[in-house]
């Protein structure tokens, strides 16, 4: 499985690169990822009363109504990361359901989510190509995928693709300014996480450009594809 699951990654990377407006899944992933950015501080600030509300929120701001397959892998893979996040943060629990008195979500998990959620996005929509037996640049050896395996091996392998909004936080003064702030959001005031949200987003075409194949450097490579 691990080596068709490779097979399906590496003919979406080699699609998107011989055409990047293919399936309109860069300029679709971009919009969402800047549109998640743009979520992150006010959930560091309220969080949410459970992981439904916090799915249904995320996946209206996120996900949009856009009826393509690349607006449904956002959707789902925004659903998945979800999950995910809480399945690998039990401390969540604490700031849903009312465990945490007005308090938002940390930002270390934030930042997960932000990774996870662009893995989990190439996850569905291959998810989608398989089950809809969408054609890719280069042909793949199956047809259907009922157990979803194909995406779950997809979002592991290229979630550390994805850069950390927080880990990048060291270097916020020189992003922030690379947008020529009329205002630094990184007062020693406010301290650097004021800037996450902006990092966030300025992080965006290389967090989208990496899972999808168009930075080649540290892509996933022959390692890891067989099974």
């Amino acid at each position: 499985m691990e080596e068709i699951a490779a097979d399906h990654l590496s003919a979406l990377h080699e699609t998107l690169r011989a055409d990047r407006s293919a399936f309109g899944l860069y300029d679709t992933a971009c919009a969402a990822g800047e549109r998640l950015a743009g979520v992150l501080g006010s959930l560091a600030a309220e969080g949410a009363e459970s992981e439904d509300a916090l799915v249904a929120r995320l996946v209206s701001e996120v996900g949009g109504d856009g009826g393509t397959l690349a607006d449904a892998a956002v959707r789902r893979g925004m659903a998945a990361a979800v999950h995910d996040v809480r399945s690998s943060h039990p401390e969540l629990d604490d700031a849903m359901g009312g465990g945490a008195a007005g308090g938002g979500f940390a930002w270390d998990i934030l930042c997960d989510l932000y990774q996870v959620f662009f893995a989990d996005m190439v996850g569905e929509f291959l998810r989608s190509v398989v089950a809809e037996h969408v054609k890719l640049a280069v042909p793949v050896l199956i047809a259907t995928d009922p157990e979803g395996r194909i995406a779950d091996w997809v979002a592991e392998k290229v979630v550390d693709l994805v850069p950390s909004p927080c880990e990048e936080s060291a270097e916020a003064t020189d992003l922030v300014q690379a947008v020529d702030t009329a205002q630094s959001v990184v007062g020693a005031v406010q301290g650097p996480s004021a800037a996450l949200p902006k990092i966030a987003e300025l992080l965006v075409p290389r967090a989208v450009g990496k899972v999808l194949g168009l930075i080649t450097e540290e892509i996933v490579g022959e390692e890891g594809a067989a099974a």
